[in-house]
């Protein structure tokens, strides 16, 4: 399992909301490139980007979004407002190495099928979802959509990769949603990326023994920023874990 530290993007600069609410936002930084080298410097695999501005007004960052790929030589992976193909294209033509789609997945189904057909192992879904509901539109709207049952939906559509995210613990500190991505895990059939409430290191403790199950990358944001832990120290407890689960073998 690796961690991914998150970067989101608002009005240019790096920020985290809690349970995606604009009113609720604190700003880390007014230079997301240079946060991103920060990350990298301390030992990121891979960066977590997402546009706000595009996932809730559907207005593109885009310069601001390519100064992160450009800064760093670690894979970048963006989300947020990725509505339309040609977005996706712009973001994997600057070197972005995985698009992720949430809205589209929902409104225009087309549109991730096609971008699965272009780039089969760098797409993934974005399942954001409130008491189980996917959550759209910056998450300002629930849909009536089960989000298990969609995991299930974009598989066959050759989607390599979904991301779950409990939407009411994003932001707040308070755990993952532990119950939610161990069912999401089995029943997706899918690799998938875990998001939302990430405190303390016993947090990450408890998401690695889902490993097997396949959930192998999570995103963590504010805890980094507010330091809880170092990235480090995260990934020295997701490297203990997997000893750990050798040896039992």
């Amino acid at each position: 399992m690796i961690v991914m530290p998150a970067i989101d993007v608002r009005g240019g600069k790096v920020v985290r909301l809690k349970q995606g609410q604009l009113q609720e936002e604190t700003v880390y930084g007014s230079d997301p490139g240079a946060v991103a080298r920060k990350w990298a410097d301390e030992g990121a695999r891979r960066l977590h980007v997402v546009d706000l501005d595009a996932a809730v007004s559907g207005r593109p960052q885009f310069d601001a979004i390519a100064a992160v790929i450009d800064a760093v030589d670690i894979p970048v992976e963006v989300g947020g407002g990725l509505r339309v193909l040609e977005i996706a294209m712009r973001y994997r033509d600057r070197g972005a190495d995985r698009v992720v789609f949430g809205t589209a997945a929902i409104a225009d189904p087309g549109v991730v099928q096609e971008a699965a057909r272009l780039w089969p192992q760098s797409v993934a879904v974005a399942l954001d979802a409130r008491n189980g509901k996917v959550a759209v539109a910056g998450w300002k709207e629930i849909t009536r959509v089960d989000a298990v049952e969609l995991a299930r939906r974009v598989k066959g559509w050759g989607v390599c990769r979904v991301q779950y995210t409990d939407v009411m613990r994003d932001g707040t500190l308070t755990g993952p949603n532990l119950a939610g991505v161990e069912a999401m895990a089995r029943e997706a059939g899918l690799p998938i990326t875990a998001a939302g409430g990430i405190s303390v290191l016993d947090d990450l403790t408890r998401l690695a023994a889902l490993e097997p199950l396949g959930v192998d990358e999570v995103i963590v944001g504010k805890a980094l920023y507010e330091t809880r832990f170092t990235l480090a120290q995260a990934q020295e407890v997701l490297a203990r874990a997997a000893g750990t689960r050798k040896e039992k073998r």
